[in-house]
């Protein structure tokens, strides 16, 4: 009896971690000032990319935000922040160069990265804060 009651937690563990992956997002939400808090206060971890339409290098990082996004379902969730746009939440937090990506744990601010990256070069700083 204890044997299938063991393989019964290990199935609805299983269970529970794959409604949890679909929970959370395959693609970059928009993001904007209004609704910025709620949205880093409702996942563990969010990485906000800030850009703006003009922006060359902004555009470079959409395909690898996009794939990352993918990659990263159930553990992280992804959005996108025009500077344009919502141009409080960039105050607040010093933007004077996009793209700059923020990541968010537990709601808190955890790092700031400016530039546009590689895909590998963004793996290492996001793996730094997954298990």
């Amino acid at each position: 009896m204890d044997d299938l009651e063991k393989i019964r937690q290990q199935r609805l563990e299983q269970i529970k971690k794959g409604l949890e992956a679909k929970a959370f997002p395959d693609a970059p939400i928009h993001v904007t000032d209004a609704d910025f808090n709620e949205f880093i206060a409702k996942y563990p971890i969010t990485v906000i990319d800030c850009w703006a339409e003009w922006c060359g290098p902004c555009r470079k990082l959409i395909p690898i935000i996009d794939a990352l996004a993918k990659e990263y379902q159930g553990k992280i969730v992804f959005g996108k922040l025009n500077t344009d746009e919502n141009q409080m939440v960039a105050r607040n937090f010093n933007i004077t160069a996009i793209p700059t990506i923020l990541v968010f744990k537990n709601g808190n601010a955890a790092t700031q990265i400016v530039g546009a990256l590689q895909k590998e070069q963004l793996v290492e700083h996001l793996n730094k804060f997954i298990q």
